[in-house]
């Protein structure tokens, strides 16, 4: 991404000027040059972005959608739209598949591929009424037995105006309440990031997995060093100590498995199928109230004190 931006009109006031007057001010000028680059080789202290240096390995994943997810672990996809209250969400993309020949309901937070994609699907941080939607599959599912997967991939859930005037709490914590009680299997898997309780909104699972160089967190490092330490250039500080890595999150209990992206994204696939297929035979072999209990006291086990 490229913004030209002229720094000797940057304070100017245009009043009711018209475009072309605005267009004629900027010609002839020097003009500086902003370039954002998404890889770099070190993280600078004034970055505010869930970012990390990366390697080869880390950037063979990047660029892979939820489309790409479901057209290379299901056989069929159709895709349903709206919350049957407000509107439809592009940001989140859910519906029925097949795998493996089994009947499931998809549902993945989808944030674009290319900038118009991007702006469209609101960067992958869902409204209100893409939460609602997630929600109303998910009860669809439950009403036919079908097993509910999810894909995460959220910087958290969109804050704006709208979205809080449209009870952007409530639509997360009504999630919340429904995932636990929800009569059929459901597994998520983390694809990138996992941001608070936008991405918890699709998390409340029998089985969570995450990709190895995919993160979960309440907050994002950035986020946490300027509460915490009063200083954003303590970043690495606070992500160390919000353990927000698969291999951390795993020896925690928090997520089941951890899958690897070393051998790039078809064998990612692969062996994500593979644990999808062996956990819902054994989550379906459990009765309603046997599912229901495992899964409250998945998450009542999380937590407690650490030297």
């Amino acid at each position: 991404m490229i913004d030209i931006i002229n720094t000797e009109n940057s304070d100017r006031d245009f009043g009711d000027a018209n475009n072309d007057e605005v267009l004629e001010s900027y010609e002839k000028k020097p003009l500086s040059i902003y370039i954002h680059i998404p890889f770099c080789v070190k993280k600078c202290a004034y970055c505010d972005f869930l970012s990390f240096p990366v390697g080869a390995a880390c950037m063979s994943g990047y660029g892979v959608y939820r489309e790409k997810y479901i057209e290379a672990l299901c056989d069929r996809f159709f895709e349903l739209h709206g919350d049957r209250l407000f509107a439809d969400d592009p940001a989140i993309l859910g519906g029925i598949a097949e795998l493996d020949g089994m009947p499931v309901t998809v549902i993945g937070i989808e944030k674009g591929e290319d900038t118009k994609e991007k702006i469209t699907r609101n960067f992958g941080s869902p409204n209100p009424e893409g939460y609602r939607k997630a929600l109303r599959l998910m009860k669809q599912a439950e009403k036919f037995r079908r097993p509910v997967l999810c894909f995460v991939d959220t910087a958290g859930a969109y804050c704006g105006l709208g979205a809080e005037e449209r009870g952007q709490g409530s639509a997360i914590a009504q999630n919340l309440v429904e995932m636990m009680g929800l009569k059929t299997p459901v597994i998520s898997v983390l694809i990138g990031e996992g941001g608070s309780g936008g991405a918890l909104a699709l998390a409340v699972a029998d089985r969570v997995y995450m990709l190895e160089n995919a993160v979960y967190s309440v907050i994002s490092p950035e986020g946490a060093a300027s509460i915490l330490y009063k200083d954003a250039g303590q970043v690495e500080r606070a992500a160390e100590a919000l353990r927000i890595t698969a291999g951390e999150l795993k020896e925690f209990g928090v997520v089941e498995e951890v899958i690897s992206e070393q051998s790039g994204f078809e064998a990612a696939c692969a062996e994500l199928k593979k644990l999808w297929i062996r956990d819902l035979d054994e989550i379906e072999k459990l009765d309603s109230r046997a599912m229901l209990d495992a899964r409250y006291n998945r998450f009542r086990k999380f937590g407690g004190l650490m030297e």
